[in-house]
C-alpha cells in the first residue's frame, strides 16, 4: 500500500478554472477531504473510490496523451502519496497543477507544480482551517483562489490580498463567484471599481455542462 492512492475518478475534459482554463486536461480526482465547505460540489469524492498504484495512474493518464494534468479532490494532500504522484507527473513532462484547500502543508510538493491554493472565505464555513504558513511558500508558478459567497466575503478577500501582497507572491490571484450564491456580474463590477490586480474566474465546466460528472 506504500505506492497507492484512493482515486475517485480520472477523466479528460477542458480545464474549467485557473490560468489554464479552456485547455484540454486530464483530471485525477483523489478521494477524501477533511473540510466540509458549504458550497462543495464534489462531495461524492469524500469517500469510496478505487485503490490504484502510482504506476497504474500514470498509465491511465498517459493513455490520453495530455499536455496538462490537474490533481484535485476532495483534498489531494490528505493522501501522503499525492506528493510522489505529483513528482512523477512532472518527471513525465506534463504541465501539472494541484488544487488544494490551503488547509494542509504545501511545502513538500514539487516546485514544478502550479499549486492552486484556495484561501477559504468566511462564507465557506471553513475559514478557520486556513493554514497561513502556506503563503510563505508561494511562488510565481502558483495561484491563489478565493470563492466569494457575498459582499462580506469580497471585502475579506481584498483585505487578505493586501495584507499578504498576494499579487506579488503568486502568479495569479483568482476571485470566483460561488455558484448560485452571488451574481458574477456584481463581482466583476466590484473588481473593476476597486481596480484589483486579480482575475475574475468563472467555472467553464458549469457553463458548458452544468457540472455533469466527468467534466
Amino acid at each position: 500500500m506504500h505506492h497507492t492512492l484512493r482515486i475517485s475518478e480520472i477523466f479528460y475534459s477542458l480545464q474549467g478554472e485557473t490560468r489554464t482554463s479552456g485547455l484540454p486536461t486530464v483530471f485525477v480526482r483523489l478521494t477524501g477531504c477533511p473540510l466540509r465547505c458549504q458550497y462543495c460540489d464534489t462531495a461524492y469524492a469524500f469517500s469510496g473510490g478505487e485503490i490504484m498504484s502510482i504506476e497504474a495512474i500514470l498509465e491511465r493518464v498517459a493513455s490520453y496523451k495530455p499536455r496538462y494534468v490537474c490533481v484535485t479532490g476532495g483534498e489531494p494532500l490528505a493522501q501522503p502519496n499525492c506528493v510522489p504522484l505529483l513528482q512523477r507527473f512532472c518527471d513525465a513532462g506534463y504541465e501539472v497543477s494541484l488544487e488544494t484547500s490551503g488547509a494542509l502543508d504545501i511545502s513538500t510538493t514539487d516546485e514544478r507544480v502550479s499549486r492552486v491554493v484556495d484561501l477559504k472565505t468566511p462564507g465557506s464555513a471553513e475559514v478557520s482551517r486556513n493554514l497561513y504558513e502556506n503563503i510563505g511558500y508561494l511562488t510565481r508558478n502558483d495561484q491563489v483562489k478565493f470563492v466569494i459567497c457575498s459582499r462580506d466575503d469580497y471585502d475579506w478577500a481584498v483585505s487578505k490580498l493586501i495584507e499578504y501582497r498576494l499579487d506579488d507572491r503568486a502568479g495569479e490571484v483568482l476571485f470566483s463567484p460561488s455558484h448560485g450564491q452571488i451574481d458574477a456580474r456584481a463581482l466583476a463590477d466590484w473588481i473593476v471599481n476597486d481596480n484589483l490586480p486579480v482575475r475574475l474566474q468563472l467555472q467553464l465546466h458549469k457553463i458548458l455542462w452544468n457540472d455533469a460528472p466527468g467534466h
